[in-house]
């Protein structure tokens, strides 16, 4: 099995990337798999241009490390989206990976090829925020069930965590992860039951 975690924070072990790894670890504990961590901020991955040249093959003509990830999103089985929200919304380092994936909209809608059909593929939203507001992650998790649909992935499920700001702060609440390992549970028994 094959998981991919792309890390949307432009901090480095920041407190979504820790709780992406605390569902990693729990999960290939109980079912192996091969865990990849892509982590945007060392990328160059430019904003979707809007040109429309993916709707006639399915491909991105913008030529930058997304190229890359194209492939790998392909390939995965599980598929984490781990993004701090900032002012209700994904980070700016996710969400222009999210917007190119409009090369797999167009690949899907527009030129009506499904991909990887038949094969269950699940993705899954690990989402931090400093606030403790109601409507906090509504945005993120609508733009996260939109990308997963793009990609031919079932939404499975978030990892919702609300005050969680400086450095560490997750490692720190014992709430928190264990909701991250319970998370893992749950879909290692997704997949084995």
């Amino acid at each position: 099995m094959k998981i991919l975690i792309v890390l949307g924070s432009p901090r480095r072990k920041g407190n979504s990337e820790s709780a992406a790894a605390a569902v990693a670890e729990e999960l290939t504990s109980i079912v192996p798999g091969e865990v990849e961590y892509v982590r945007l901020a060392k990328l160059a991955v430019s904003p979707c241009i809007g040109c429309g040249g993916c709707e006639k093959s399915g491909e991105c003509v913008v030529k930058d490390d997304m190229t890359e990830l194209y492939p790998k999103v392909d390939e995965a089985d599980l598929i984490f989206l781990a993004a701090p929200t900032y002012f209700y919304g994904l980070s700016a380092q996710i969400k222009s990976f999210i917007d190119r994936i409009q090369a797999r909209w167009s690949r899907k809608y527009l030129l009506k090829v499904k991909f990887r059909e038949g094969e269950p593929r699940t993705g899954y939203l690990v989402c931090t925020a400093a606030t403790h507001g109601k409507k906090l992650f509504d945005g993120s998790v609508l733009v996260a069930k939109s990308f997963f649909d793009a990609i031919d992935v079932k939404y499975g499920g978030s990892l919702l965590i609300r005050g969680v700001d400086k450095r560490g702060a997750f490692s720190a609440k014992q709430d928190e992860i264990d909701q991250a390992r319970a998370l893992a549970r749950d879909i290692a028994a997704q997949l084995t039951g």
